[in-house]
């Protein structure tokens, strides 16, 4: 069952999940990429933009 709610900038995801890992988006020629281990190619994914952190 899939559930996303976002209440005053807070977020609950509700899905089946396999891993949640943390990641850096890096520059790739004129455009960005988040790497991820290469057995998940093809699988669907989130990808949650954070606020920068001061």
């Amino acid at each position: 069952m899939r559930k996303i709610q976002v209440i005053h900038d807070k977020i609950t995801l509700t899905d089946d999940v396999e891993i949640v890992y943390e990641k850096r988006v890096t520059p790739f020629g004129t455009r960005t990429k988040v790497g991820a281990p290469r057995k998940y190619v093809g699988r669907r994914a989130y990808v949650i933009i954070l606020e920068q952190w001061s």
